[in-house]
């Protein structure tokens, strides 16, 4: 293992006022193509160094430089145009400093498309506190043991899970680590709070995230040269004004992109609220990305207020439990443990052009998973990988169209 060595670097810089420099992004770009008549849904494209994708897209999670049980070549198969990979998970192991001298992400994994990588910080506060990933997502179940040591301006310490090694996250060391990994789109550090702690701490974790939004932009600024595109992360929590504060905090900075993070509230309701509150205020020329969200529920309102891309483990993680994406199903997905598909002939959904979808019976497919076998688990993650691809296919045709709301109802049924 290669860990990341505790550093000092200097105070926060932003006590309040603009960050004094500008800076260009010459190898990036988004443009908006088309706009829906009836809400905030748009049509653009998102240039990087490793091609231009079109938005609204998805971000497909390849948390420790690989989608679970999905090769890149397979991921090219289902139609992927863009993928992540967590900096949080990789400076532990095998280490960014080992990367970069691989070629970096793209090169390591043998990926030539778009890349993203996030901070490190959700990682780092959501595993120490063990309750911030459940409860962005309305859940309270965590059981991970805690491992977040102490949060100050300077950064966060923390424990490596994987020996237990003293670490420090902050600013600088998070621009370090991600110019290493060498995404093509990288994210400011940032504090997510968990939904249970008080408006007051809310506030100052927001106003610290902002300072640590200019150490960044600072830290990036002294080793930019055009190949990586940086995202400003709007926090506050379930608290509209903070929401605004930070959105207009973001818009003002010279980052290329915008990101939705933090926590989001015990309920849709509260989520969509907050992409509301702050739809008006989003600089309108950037790509604008909600961190972590991505039920095909969740792209079809998100997108009516200007989200263009997501990124979201569901897809990957809901196969490993034996459950399918499908089309027009209630509640999006279909367990094929379930002994109703123990002699169903049918494929997934022979209407997709992929062997995965198109080639196997529910019956084959539920005996993989009950027999343990891994293929299984393969062929369940590339069909939702896939399906998602053509969600997203058919929703920038719907906001070509006018048709969002028609092709939700085929999407899903009341």
């Amino acid at each position: 293992m290669a860990s990341q060595p505790i550093k000092k670097s200097a105070q926060a810089s932003a006590e309040g006022g603009l960050f004094d420099s500008n800076i260009d992004y010459p190898n990036f770009g988004f443009e908006v193509t088309h706009q829906d008549k009836n809400s905030g849904a748009r049509v653009g494209k998102l240039k990087t160094p490793h091609g231009t994708i079109e938005t609204p897209n998805y971000i497909f999670c390849g948390t420790k430089a690989s989608i679970k049980n999905v090769s890149p070549v397979q991921m090219k198969e289902a139609q992927t145009d863009i993928i992540l990979a967590n900096t949080y998970h990789l400076m532990i192991q095998p280490g960014a400093d080992l990367v970069e001298r691989m070629g970096g992400l793209h090169k390591f994994m043998n990926w030539n498309g778009p890349m993203l990588t996030d901070s490190g910080g959700f990682q780092v506060f959501s595993m120490g506190h063990g309750t911030c990933a459940d409860e962005i997502k309305g859940r309270n179940t965590s059981k991970s043991k805690e491992s977040l040591m102490k949060i100050t301006e300077e950064g966060a310490i923390f424990k490596s899970y994987h020996d237990g090694a003293k670490l420090m996250l902050n600013p600088e060391i998070s621009m370090d680590l991600q110019r290493k990994l060498g995404a093509d789109l990288i994210m400011q550090m940032d504090e997510c709070t968990a939904y249970q702690v008080t408006k007051d701490y809310t506030a100052k974790s927001m106003e610290m995230s902002m300072r640590w939004g200019d150490r960044s932009l600072t830290a990036f600024e002294k080793t930019h040269d055009g190949r990586q595109g940086l995202y400003g992360i709007i926090q506050g929590g379930v608290h509209h004004d903070l929401r605004k504060i930070s959105a207009d905090y973001v818009a003002s900075r010279p980052f290329f992109g915008t990101a939705v993070g933090g926590c989001l509230g015990g309920s849709d309701e509260e989520m969509y609220g907050i992409l509301e509150a702050i739809q008006p205020l989003n600089h309108p020329d950037r790509p604008i990305h909600f961190l972590g969200i991505g039920r095909i529920k969740d792209v079809f309102e998100s997108v009516k207020y200007g989200i263009d891309t997501f990124d979201c483990v569901m897809p990957t993680r809901i196969a490993r439990h034996g459950m399918a994406l499908i089309r027009g199903v209630k509640n999006e997905r279909i367990n094929l443990v379930n002994s109703k598909f123990k002699d169903d002939p049918e494929p997934l959904d022979a209407s997709m052009d992929i062997p995965c979808s198109r080639d196997y019976s529910k019956a084959y497919i539920h005996h993989l998973f009950k027999a343990g076998e891994m293929l299984g688990y393969q062929i369940v993650s590339q069909h939702n990988v896939a399906v998602i691809n053509r969600l997203m296919r058919e929703v920038r045709e719907a906001i070509k169209n006018g048709t969002l709301d028609a092709l939700r109802k085929e999407w899903l049924p009341e």
